[in-house]
């Protein structure tokens, strides 16, 4: 038998590191090759990396959450044959992370010289008599619920506490296992003068530490970079009557894929691009660039039971609604399953957020760096509206646009939110080629 090392691959598109997302086997288990060994997450996307032999798992690099360079060694396989560890480095294997330490091996109480010593005939010396020891307390799932009368619960170190605070344990309600009295009751009922402890709800004082690690890391990182950007945030009302007009009237009209609101707003931002194509771009500022593109690829928020994801419709702009509406609905179900591709989980130009029925009336979107721009969708909802003789129930919107405003300036922002709010007020334009 030999040991076969295997270390994290090379992912690709410059990444030098990656984070243990989720071991997909344990110590002891036999992997078959090509087996999944664990999951890792770039900033990209999450990656399965496979076995490429036959073996079983002996030794693994770290827990998840912990973060390793391309090229450090990840697992160790013990596999038919040599393997490919030196014999030396095998013989001493790196414990798993989480195994016991070892006992430390008992050492004689006295150290005998070499040769014959007179008082190894005499009889040992008799041990030391054993301190005495407190009397075992009842196990808390034998113990039966105390009666009215009966002897409180108490260990022996609570009674005597008691006993030198001049407290009638009788007096007190126990919190542990079947009404036991601990110490920090005991503490409560001195602290409170002397008055039994209330049957009400007690402060609730545990405090639980949650690693941030996986997607929820990796977005806190997004989060914090976009932070480092100066943003100019733009909200507009707009009225939504027609758009939910045409839009009820082409989902009876017509069999297929179901229309929402966010495919005509990807249409719209598709449309408005054409007179902004400034906003459909990277800002790189190590390199003093703005990568402006020909294709309008748009990251479409969406929550998932993992966190926030960004999976992007390719090519909006070569598109039609329909089809549109049918890879929204797609992208967002593989977010949500888990299922998405690498591919479909980057590259996106310009990203459209939305809370759904959830969306209050204005919100601040965070930009999805390196892009310049979002659109942020507010709750669609009926509000009377001036109509310059009478107000009219209406259904109303709220877009909330933020850019980067070392690149973007406030006129050009406005010019886009304006010119979204003209082809939503009016869906006919959209279908306007041109």
């Amino acid at each position: 038998m030999g040991i076969h090392s295997i270390r994290m691959p090379d992912i690709g598109e410059g990444i030098a590191e990656a984070e243990i997302a989720e071991w997909l086997v344990a110590p002891g288990e036999t992997v078959r090759e090509d087996d999944p060994l664990v999951a890792v997450m770039t900033d990209k996307a999450t990656v399965e990396i496979p076995s490429p032999v036959t073996g079983k798992l002996v030794w693994q690099a770290g827990q998840p959450g912990d973060v390793l360079a391309v090229g450090a060694e990840l697992v160790r396989l013990e596999v038919d044959g040599a393997g490919n560890v030196a014999a030396d480095a095998s013989e001493v294997e790196a414990p798993p992370r989480d195994a016991p330490p070892e006992p430390a091996e008992e050492m004689p109480a006295e150290e005998k010289p070499a040769g014959k010593d007179p008082s190894e005939d005499a009889p040992p010396p008799a041990p030391p008599a054993p301190a005495p020891k407190a009397p075992p307390l009842p196990a808390a799932a034998a113990a039966p619920l105390r009666p009215a009368g009966e002897k409180p619960l108490a260990a022996p170190s609570v009674r005597a506490r008691a006993r030198d605070a001049g407290v009638d344990l009788r007096l007190l309600r126990g919190s542990g296992p079947a009404g036991r009295i601990t110490h920090d009751d005991l503490e409560a009922f001195i602290a409170s003068g002397g008055l039994p402890a209330p049957a009400g709800p007690r402060p609730d004082e545990t405090v639980e530490e949650i690693r941030v690690i996986g997607l929820r890391r990796k977005i806190a990182e997004r989060m914090e970079a976009a932070n480092r950007v100066p943003h100019i945030t733009i909200v507009e009302e707009l009225d939504a009557t027609a758009l939910e007009a045409l839009r009820a009237r082409m989902n009876a009209a017509a069999k297929g894929p179901r229309l929402t609101p966010l495919a005509f707003i990807a249409r719209a931002v598709v449309a408005a691009l054409r007179d902004q194509p400034m906003l459909n771009a990277h800002y790189d500022a190590e390199a003093g660039l703005i990568r402006r593109f020909g294709g309008v690829h748009l990251g479409l928020a969406a929550q998932t039971p993992a966190g926030l994801m960004v999976p992007v419709l390719r090519h909006a702009e070569a598109r039609d609604l329909r089809d549109i509406a049918a890879e929204i609905a797609r992208l967002a179900q593989a977010a949500k399953d888990g299922t998405a591709r690498r591919e479909e989980l980057t590259g996106s130009t310009i990203t459209i957020t939305s809370l759904g029925a959830l969306g209050a009336i204005a919100t601040t979107p965070i930009l999805n760096v390196p892009e310049m721009a979002i659109v942020g969708v507010n709750r669609l909802t009926t509000r009377p509206h001036w109509t310059g003789s009478a107000f009219e129930p209406r259904q109303m919107m709220n877009l909330s646009c933020s850019f980067d405003h070392r690149v973007i300036d406030g006129w050009d922002a406005a010019v886009f939110v304006a010119r979204l709010k003209e082809l939503l007020e009016t869906p006919a334009l959209i279908f306007v080629e041109g």
